[in-house]
């Protein structure tokens, strides 16, 4: 071949790798507006430019497996380790060799193929008149019969409860766990229904005793200036369950790249700048999330409000795989 012909085509190359840096395709499944802000920090720190589709999980992962190998999406993320396993099973993320991530990111908090960048605890609420705090110090315990018709709680179908059903699992055995689930839709004031936020609001009301909810949605009706958010809270007791055994259930967002990326290295830097003190700083005060990366200080006063805790370290991979058999388990116990 002529070489001004090889020197041309190298140089094309050369400009087709170079415009691959300048953007990133991203397909989001968190649905926070604070986030806005993490993306911009990351286009003015690398001149990247992020090209963001946000949908549901399933509606972004069919997308994503009808677009296939054209698929223009570099990098998915979502809430839940469940969902990110989803997108694992089907094949959708490449593996990522990253030193940075492996050195930053705990192992038990990520996966060959994707990465926890923050966490959020499934933790026990419960109304300070009506329920002793004593009695509600484990996940377990909210099976008591003492507890009955006190319960409040979302779908079993939801993909937060599945987790904690797959943790349960993990430590307890199917048996215990189906026992438990058993237990719990005994204790139920009413049908499931409704979000976190819900099911904080009826404990504080009274409807219920006792709810399990998510950590971020405690804090943020912290931070709430709506008097009634502040009432509520103000009206319910926060415990961090099973301080004494396996710690509190923690879940995650995380995200990976995918197999098709055409901004591979983008992506890489993308997942990367998720891990750095700037953006772990972000999820902390901007949707009221741990930091997954150990040492970064973060000032977020409903986080400090609640105060320390020992956290499950069951490695994130483990829990998002129990997911099926917690739904089995739970189907069998009626709790829909």
């Amino acid at each position: 071949m002529h070489k001004t012909l090889i020197a041309a085509l190298l140089a094309g190359a050369s400009l087709a790798a170079s415009a691959a840096d300048t953007e990133l395709n991203l397909y989001s499944a968190r649905h926070y507006q604070t986030d806005d802000a993490l993306y911009r920090n990351f286009e003015k720190a690398t001149g990247i430019k992020i090209n963001r589709i946000e949908a549901q999980e399933d509606a972004l992962l069919e997308r994503i497996r009808n677009e296939g190998a054209s698929s223009p999406a570099d990098v998915f993320i979502t809430v839940d380790a469940t969902r990110l396993a989803k997108a694992d099973e089907l094949g959708l993320f490449a593996p990522v060799k990253s030193a940075v991530l492996e050195s930053r990111i705990p192992a038990h908090l990520r996966t060959a193929d994707w990465f926890a960048f923050s966490t959020r605890a499934r933790v026990i609420v419960y109304n300070k008149i009506a329920i002793q705090g004593a009695d509600v110090q484990t996940y377990e315990q909210l099976a008591d019969p003492k507890l009955r018709k006190q319960v409040c709680v979302r779908s079993g179908m939801h993909p937060y409860n599945l987790s904690l059903g797959a943790a349960m699992i993990a430590h307890e055995g199917e048996a215990k766990t189906e026992a438990w689930a058993r237990g719990l839709v005994a204790n139920f004031a009413r049908a499931p229904k409704g979000g976190d936020t819900d099911q904080i609001k009826a404990v504080a009301a009274g409807e219920c005793g006792v709810a399990l909810a998510n950590s971020y949605y405690v804090a943020r009706m912290m931070r709430s200036t709506q008097a009634d958010d502040r009432r509520a809270i103000e009206a319910v007791g926060v415990v961090w369950p099973n301080q004494q055994s396996w710690g509190t259930h923690i879940n995650v967002s995380g995200g990976g790249m995918l197999k098709h990326a055409p901004h591979k290295e983008a992506a890489v830097k993308f997942l990367e700048y998720l891990a750095s003190d700037e953006a772990q700083i972000h999820f902390a005060d901007g949707n009221n999330e741990w930091p997954t990366v150990t040492g970064v200080k973060v000032r977020n006063p409903a986080l400090e409000r609640l105060g320390p805790f020992k956290a499950d370290t069951l490695e994130i991979g483990r829990t998002s795989r129990g997911a099926a058999a917690a739904q089995r388990i739970f189907d069998r116990a009626g709790w829909r």
